[in-house]
């Protein structure tokens, strides 16, 4: 399967039967990133971290009342 990154607009192969691929096939709102995109995020966000002045905004849990 041809795949194109969202980022960077590299165009790669992956194999057809691995469970990205069918996610990307099955459902349309799932984007492909490539391994040198992903990493290079992974670095800035951790660096990011480390400043101080990242807040990560989680959705509050609704407790359920049984």
């Amino acid at each position: 399967m041809r795949v194109k990154c969202v980022i960077c607009d590299k165009i790669e192969t992956i194999n057809d039967e691995t469970l990205q691929a069918k996610q990307l096939r099955n459902r349309p709102i799932h984007t492909y990133m490539c391994n040198d995109c992903h990493i290079r995020i992974a670095e800035n966000t951790k660096k990011r971290i480390q400043t101080g002045q990242f807040r990560l905004y989680k959705s509050p849990v609704e407790k359920d009342d049984w």
